[in-house]
């Protein structure tokens, strides 16, 4: 019987593939190295993708946004239906959580959102942690191992999250939350400790109902160590294990979270920062909302409601750098200019501002005044920019808010 085959995808980014074809080639198994644009003849003939570990996209928007909305992915996405394994880990575990394809397949369940230790955002951790599987060792296609596992992880939004309470009831029914965090002897916990960036009821990682794709945080294929993770999957494979197994619901009854586009009203001072040079960010989440909407326009801008002068806070190099940044000042209607040589406003009639204005804000955050990014769109009738799908671009629901700023 040939060895499986699998496809390591790598996306612009992506920095863990040759660490990855490594892992999955001493499991026993051939590897092909697709980038993103190679011709899909190439994966004719593969038994499973391996995603791997990096910045995709440079996380422009957020972790896993873009590459989750690329043509391939769609593709992998048909591929999973048919049966074949999928399994992403680090920001190839973003980018599954961003396309549907897990926890459930269908919709954006769930987010792995910014590192959280008691209501704190922690920044990126690069640390070793212990997970153990949390499910039957049949359930998945890389849970077939006993006991705990000591992995890196090295991300800055690993935290498993949704604000769909139902889902998680279900998760846990469904024997789908594969992987957790726990300590040396196995036992899980929130703890910060344990789990440290804060992800609910410890998760690690999450299969789909069919338990052929597989979203994990940490780093198996950076250690000896996570060695069993990759024989398991090769043992999943060769044993063709029921991908329709009756045990488990390959269907669930929860609606998905959607966005309600609420509105806030302008505080009295309100501070954009804009690039001078091309906002890179800006430009990639365009091209992303563009595939939708190809007429779609975006303009990108830090948003910063203040309650003291705006000097204050632009005379701080940390703030606000005029080498490279434009700051507008809007009171009310009127919008201003900041003349960093003269640290003065003047009267502005720039059109920075002119189209529909969103607020996203991301947990965690204390107060509606809190900081974030302002997307102002136009191109397009405004109705379409409140389809979910197209909101679900500018922010994760699970993790962040969209307010419309009027």
């Amino acid at each position: 019987m040939p060895s499986p085959k699998i496809a390591v995808i790598s996306f612009p980014g992506n920095n863990c593939e040759v660490e990855s074809l490594r892992a999955i080639k001493q499991a026993g198994m051939e590897t092909v190295f697709f980038r993103w644009n190679d011709d899909r003849a190439k994966l004719k003939d593969v038994d499973g993708y391996f995603i791997p570990g990096g910045f995709s996209y440079e996380d422009r928007g957020r972790s896993g946004m873009v590459a989750a909305r690329d043509p391939l992915m769609e593709f992998i996405g048909q591929e999973a239906e048919a049966g074949k394994v999928v399994i992403g880990n680090c920001n190839g575990a973003q980018i599954l959580i961003e396309s549907g394809l897990v926890p459930i397949g269908k919709h954006l369940d769930m987010s792995l959102a910014r590192n959280v230790v008691a209501g704190a955002a922690v920044g990126f951790l690069s640390e070793w942690v212990w997970i153990t599987p949390a499910c039957a060792d049949d359930r998945c296609v890389s849970s077939g191992w006993k006991g705990t596992m000591h992995l890196p992880i090295a991300h800055g939004e690993g935290r498993f999250t949704t604000r769909d309470k139902d889902l998680l009831a279900e998760l846990k029914k469904n024997d789908q939350i594969a992987f957790q965090y726990c300590d040396e002897s196995g036992k899980a916990s929130e703890d910060a400790l344990v789990t440290p960036n804060g992800a609910v009821y410890a998760i690690a990682g999450v299969c789909n109902p069919a338990g052929n794709v597989v979203a994990l945080m940490p780093h198996p294929e950076r250690t000896p160590n996570g060695a069993p993770y990759f024989v398991a999957m090769k043992k999943w494979i060769e044993s063709r294990a029921k991908i329709q197994d009756a045990r488990y619901k390959q269907d669930t009854r929860h609606k998905p979270q959607t966005y309600e586009l609420g509105t806030i009203e302008p505080v009295p001072i309100e501070l954009f920062i804009d690039t001078i040079i091309t906002n890179n960010e800006e430009r990639t989440v365009e091209a992303a909302a563009r595939r939708a909407e190809p007429k779609l326009r975006l303009k990108q801008l830090k948003y910063i409601p203040l309650k003291s002068d705006p000097a204050d806070y632009l005379k701080h190099i940390a703030n606000f750098n005029p080498n490279k940044e434009i700051a507008y000042i809007r009171r009310g209607k009127k919008l201003t200019r900041w003349d960093a040589s003269s640290k003065q406003e003047q009267d502005s009639s720039s059109s920075v501002l002119k189209g529909l204005k969103m607020l996203r804000r991301d947990e965690p955050y204390e107060r509606v005044e809190d900081s974030g990014v302002c997307y102002v769109v136009k191109g397009i009738d405004e109705q379409k920019i409140y389809s979910t799908s197209m909101l679900e671009i500018f922010g994760n629901p699970h993790a962040s808010t969209l307010t419309k700023l009027l």
